[in-house]
């Protein structure tokens, strides 16, 4: 046992490569997209084009596979100056439609950790973002569904968001841990509220969440899911 967290209730999780495997899944399905609009976007930045697009969207669509969709037909159909066919935005669709169907493998030591961390008491929670069906669908999919006692799934993950769950499972930050793969989504937030992270880096990390490392009294960072036996 960790002393820094002998007080905690809950420990919530980050879904999306914290859990199972999913940046891999996206950056695939931006290759995709390259290749087919390629012939109609001549000297377009491509993928940067559709990043830029997807960040344009976010207030009004948020994150997950459907506003991911709808970005890379807005900028199909903007860099080819509409002149992409019909069919290549059918395609595109379907590369996004894919990305609600992949399959959702635990990561190595999720399983026999969540049983171990179960065993102990914890109450484990989901706390994840993006679009509400398709992040449960995910956990569905992921066989993770009986290890946690609550899902949340936030519009964003901001110390308001955070504060609110807080007061639906009734604890406070000094009995709440968060242990995720982002530093901007899963840490610093969590941090500025008073509870405590756990930082477990993942292989690959979206652009969006990119945020520096740094040292907090509040911060743990483990190389593996495996590792989170030692601490509790």
């Amino acid at each position: 046992m960790n002393p820094l967290f002998e007080n905690i209730k809950v420990i919530a999780f980050d879904a999306d490569d914290t859990l199972w495997s999913n940046e891999p899944y996206f950056r695939h399905a931006e290759l995709e997209f390259e290749r087919l609009i390629t012939p109609y976007a001549k000297g377009a930045m491509i993928l940067e084009e559709l990043f830029s697009t997807e960040m344009s969207n976010m207030a009004l669509l948020g994150y997950g596979a459907k506003a991911f969709t709808i970005s890379m037909v807005e900028t199909a159909i903007r860099i080819s100056n509409h002149q992409v066919p019909n069919l290549v935005i059918t395609e595109i669709v379907n590369v996004g439609k894919s990305l609600l169907e992949m399959p959702m493998e635990p990561l190595d030591g999720v399983v026999e950790t969540l049983t171990y961390l179960n065993n102990q008491g914890y109450k484990l929670v989901v706390a994840t973002k993006g679009e509400r069906r398709d992040q449960t669908n995910k956990l569905h999919r992921s066989g993770l569904e009986m290890y946690f006692s609550f899902v949340e799934v936030m519009q964003d993950k901001l110390e308001n968001e955070y504060f609110r769950m807080l007061d639906i499972l009734k604890v406070f930050p000094s009995e709440f841990v968060m242990v995720g793969n982002s530093f901007k989504s899963d840490i610093i937030p969590v941090l500025s509220i008073g509870a405590y992270g756990i930082h477990i880096p993942f292989e690959i990390t979206w652009k969006h969440e990119m945020a520096q490392s740094f040292r907090h009294p509040n911060l743990t960072e483990i190389s593996s899911f495996s590792e989170l036996k030692k601490h509790f």
